[in-house]
């Protein structure tokens, strides 16, 4: 098969590594790709927002599937697209999209179908966001309604920082994704990712993980897209496990069905577990990054006919197996991220990185220039590794961080310690 991937993080090359390694690809490109992915795909320099120009290459290259890696071309309808003119496309259809590109269409699903989640309202003005923030008391989550790369939700401790967010977003600090703001109950509990493949009708669950999401060790400072991840969680017993699927996934794709809008793709949901049980406070739909990176590194199946069986409405009746020694992965972001960074400074030391024993690196935001490896973003690699037990493959993560020379770059020191301290226990 010609398969075609589309994005450039540190997602899309953990995809790129896992198609690669599959039989059934005579050739695959990236779109556009950075300097690891291309060690394992041929990068183009497609425009991704084109989707004429997407269409074109597939239509010059006889491409047989599309995988589509981020959210944003998800959302413009770029599957649509395709499929109208019979290309094969991996992720949900526009409308279907809006499970993530829109909070307000998720929370009004979940009520409709009585899926848990926390209380909510919705709002187009800054005026009654305001009052309800004052009449609510805090904590309290202030969201913008649509993509905001990860950076559109502010869990506000204070009146005044839930009043600055409302303001911030109404002021246009995320353009039209801030336009409505949805302002939702605090969730306390234990926040883990939970991601199940669609067909459409059938919902299969893939592995558990769990991100970190704070910039700073202790989660201490803003929210960041993820700065490291492990799979599985020792959290996710199989009962939870259980209660997921059943009040939240599979209500979920159904009402999705019902309404007219089957879902297709990775349904990834953020789940809080609370005194009272699990409660979604967010989908997105399609795989988190970086909980993409442990999970290819656990999946033993191939990864393409679990593609092509959620395209083709066959997963009734798929299976896929899975490494039972868990993954890790820490993010290297640019000092200042999710602030303002630098970029291009000079990244050596990773083939020396890449020799520690379980070791996978894959690169989120970088570029190759005269042979050196350049920055090139704010998340720029994930140091993956696997080991017998979260602590010996955070061990051997940190150990390759260590090797890895570039003293513009940060990371967090701490990924997984809730695992770790329950393995000690």
């Amino acid at each position: 098969m010609n398969i075609l991937l589309l994005g450039s993080g540190g997602r899309e090359h953990a995809l790129a590594w896992k198609i690669a390694a599959s039989p059934l690809v005579t050739k695959l490109w990236c779109a556009p790709g950075n300097a690891g992915i291309a060690r394992e795909a041929e990068c183009v320099a497609l425009d991704v927002a084109d989707h004429a120009a997407v269409i074109e290459f597939c239509r010059r290259n006889a491409v047989d599937l599309v995988v589509v890696g981020p959210e944003t071309p998800l959302a413009a309808g770029i599957v649509d697209d395709l499929a109208d003119v019979g290309i094969k496309a991996f992720g949900p259809s526009k409308q279907a999209a809006q499970l993530e590109g829109s909070k307000g269409f998720t929370k009004d699903l979940c009520s409709e179908f009585s899926i848990p989640t926390g209380a909510y309202r919705r709002f187009d003005n800054a005026r009654d966001a305001l009052a309800y923030v004052r009449a609510q008391g805090v904590p309290i989550v202030v969201k913008a309604d649509g993509l905001a790369a990860g950076k559109g939700v502010v869990v506000a401790q204070t009146l005044s920082e839930a009043e600055a967010a409302i303001a911030m977003m109404f002021e246009g600090a995320f353009g039209s994704a801030g336009a409505e703001v949805v302002i939702e109950e605090f969730l306390s509990g234990r926040e883990i990712s939970f991601f199940a493949l669609c067909d459409g009708e059938t919902a299969i669950p893939l592995a558990t993980a769990q991100d970190h999401k704070r910039v700073f060790d202790h989660d201490k400072g803003p929210n960041t897209g993820g700065m490291g991840a492990y799979s599985p969680t020792p959290f996710v017993t199989p009962e939870v496990h259980d209660q997921i699927m059943m009040r939240i996934i599979l209500p979920t794709v159904a009402g999705m069905k019902s309404r007219g809008i089957p879902f297709k793709g990775v349904l990834y949901a953020g789940v809080m577990l609370t005194a009272q049980g699990p409660k979604l406070f967010e989908y997105n739909v399609r795989f988190g990054d970086p909980e993409c990176q442990v999970l290819m590194l656990r999946m033993m199946s191939d990864i393409v006919p679990a593609l092509l069986a959620s395209i083709d409405g066959q997963l009734k009746n798929f299976d896929l197996r899975w490494y039972p020694d868990p993954a890790l992965t820490v993010v290297m972001a640019a000092k200042g991220y999710p602030g303002d960074y630098i970029k291009g400074t000079r990244i050596d030391g990773l083939d020396d990185a890449a020799k520690v024993d379980g070791v996978e690196i894959f690169h989120a935001g970088t570029v190759a220039k005269d042979g050196a490896i350049l920055a090139n973003g704010g998340r720029v690699l994930n140091v993956c590794a696997m080991g017998k037990t979260v602590t010996e493959a955070r061990d051997r993560a940190y150990q390759a961080v260590d090797r890895i020379k570039w003293p513009e770059g940060f990371c967090r020191r701490d990924i997984a310690w809730q695992a770790v301290e329950t393995e000690k226990a």
